[in-house]
C-alpha cells in the first residue's frame, strides 16, 4: 500500500519529498517567467496575433504556461511554429543553392498580421551546427534576414531560454544549478532595474567620445547623435544592457575579447580585432582565424559595428557561452558586429549581428569624454553607483 498526501491519518500531513518539492519550485517559476513574458515584455492583450517559435522539445513547460497566458490574456489566435536544431542540420548538409537560396515567402506574409512574437529555446547541445558547411549557414541566414528584421522592427517581441540538461553541462553546472541561475537573471523587477539603467542612458546620451583601456585592449570610438536605449526586460530574458551605436567611421584601436562564443554552431576563443577607420582591418582567433575571416567578408556591413552596449544584470556574473546570458555580465561591455538595430541606427546593414564581450577585471577603465565612468568592472560615477552589485565572489548567485 502507498501512503500519499491524501491518505495521511487525520490530522497529520505526509511532508513532500525533495523531488516533489522541487517540481512544485520549478512550476511555480515557469508561470513566473510566462507571466513576465506575456505582462511586462510583451504585454499580451485582447485581439492580438500571436507567434510563439519554440526550438527543442524540451521547452514544453514553459511553451504551455505562455501559450495558457496568452489565452487567458486575450488574444484571439495564437500560432505555434516549432523548430528541431537536429533537423535545420540537415539543410546545410544536404542543401542545394537553390534550396539555400530559398526565402520562404509565406512566413513573411503571417509574420506581417502578427502583433507579438515570442522565441523560447531549450538548448541541448548548442554545437549542433558545428560541422556543418558555414558558408551555407551564412547565406541562409542573409537571406532568412528579412524575417529577423520585420520582427525586431515591427513586432513587439521577446526571447528567452529553458533550462536543459544540455546548456547546464556547457555552462559547467548541474540542471538544479543551471534552472536557479537562469530563474534568478529573469525574475526580477524589470521595472525598477530600468528606473536604474535611466542615469547611464540619459548620461550616454550626453557623450561623445568613449575610451575603452584594458590588457591589450585600448579602443576609441564616438557616439555621438546616435540614440541611446534601455535593455530592460521587454526583449531578452534574461536582461539587463543599456545599448546604442558608435559613428560607423569613428571606432579606432584594438580589443581583445575574453568570453567565448558561438556563432552558426562554430565556437571561437580570444578573438582580438584591429579597427581602423571604423572597420575591422585584423582579426585572430585562438583555432579559429579562417572561420572568422568568412564571418567578417560575409558582407560589406560585417566588418563594421552595430552596437555598444554595458552588461548590467547583477545576477550574471561568470560566462557560458550563451551570448544571451554573456552580454549580461555585470562588469562587461559588448560590441556587435554587423547590422545596427533601429532604435540606435548608425546606419550600418548586415546579414549578422554578432555579440562579442569583453568583461572587465583588473586593470580597466571606461571613460566617458576623458572622465572615468567605470573601472575594474564597476562604476565610479556618483550617479551610476546605484548599478553596481554588492561586493561578492565570482559566483552564480
Amino acid at each position: 500500500m502507498c501512503l500519499l498526501a491524501w491518505d495521511a491519518p487525520s490530522g497529520a500531513r505526509a511532508a513532500p519529498s525533495p523531488t516533489t518539492r522541487r517540481m512544485l519550485v520549478r512550476d511555480s517559476r515557469i508561470d513566473h517567467l510566462a507571466g513576465i513574458i506575456t505582462g511586462y515584455s510583451t504585454e499580451v492583450r485582447r485581439g492580438d496575433i500571436v507567434l510563439i517559435t519554440a526550438s527543442g522539445e524540451e521547452c514544453q513547460p514553459l511553451l504551455k504556461a505562455v501559450h495558457r497566458a496568452c489565452l487567458e490574456r486575450g488574444a484571439r489566435h495564437v500560432e505555434i511554429q516549432f523548430s528541431f536544431p537536429e533537423i535545420t542540420r540537415d539543410l546545410y548538409r544536404l542543401g542545394t543553392k537553390e534550396q539555400i537560396a530559398h526565402f520562404p515567402a509565406h512566413r513573411l506574409a503571417f509574420l506581417k498580421q502578427v502583433d507579438v512574437s515570442i522565441g523560447i529555446a531549450a538548448e541541448q547541445n548548442t554545437m549542433v551546427l558545428a560541422g556543418v558547411d558555414q558558408q551555407k549557414y551564412l547565406t541562409h541566414q542573409r537571406v532568412l534576414r528579412p524575417l529577423l528584421d520585420w520582427r525586431v522592427n515591427r513586432t513587439r517581441w521577446v526571447i528567452c531560454r529553458y533550462p536543459t540538461h544540455g546548456m547546464a553541462q556547457q555552462a559547467g553546472l548541474s540542471l538544479e544549478e543551471m534552472e536557479d541561475h537562469l530563474y534568478g537573471a529573469c525574475l526580477l523587477d524589470w521595472a525598477a532595474i530600468s528606473r536604474r539603467q535611466e542615469p547611464l542612458r540619459r548620461l550616454m546620451s550626453r557623450t561623445d567620445r568613449v575610451h575603452i583601456e584594458a590588457p591589450d585592449t585600448d579602443l576609441r570610438m564616438s557616439i555621438r547623435g546616435i540614440d541611446i536605449a534601455k535593455s530592460d526586460g521587454h526583449h531578452n530574458l534574461p536582461d539587463g544592457e543599456v545599448f546604442t551605436a558608435p559613428v560607423k567611421t569613428s571606432v579606432e584601436g584594438h580589443i581583445a575579447f575574453n568570453c567565448p562564443t558561438i556563432h552558426g554552431g562554430q565556437a571561437f576563443d580570444d578573438i582580438r580585432l584591429t579597427f581602423e577607420g571604423g572597420k575591422v582591418v585584423a582579426g585572430v582567433a585562438a583555432d579559429g582565424e579562417t572561420r572568422l575571416g568568412r564571418i567578417l567578408d560575409i558582407d560589406r556591413g560585417a566588418r563594421l559595428l552595430g552596437e555598444f552596449a554595458f552588461g548590467l544584470n547583477p545576477r550574471i556574473t561568470r560566462p557560458m557561452r550563451n551570448i544571451l546570458f554573456d552580454e549580461k555580465i555585470f562588469g562587461s561591455i559588448h560590441l556587435a558586429l554587423g547590422n545596427a538595430y533601429a532604435k540606435c541606427d548608425n546606419g550600418n546593414r548586415s546579414s549578422i549581428h554578432w555579440d562579442l564581450v569583453k568583461i572587465f577585471g583588473k586593470g580597466s577603465r571606461v571613460s566617458f569624454d576623458g572622465k572615468p565612468v567605470m573601472v575594474d568592472g564597476r562604476f565610479v560615477h556618483a550617479a551610476l553607483k546605484a548599478l553596481n552589485p554588492p561586493r561578492r565572489r565570482n559566483s552564480l548567485s
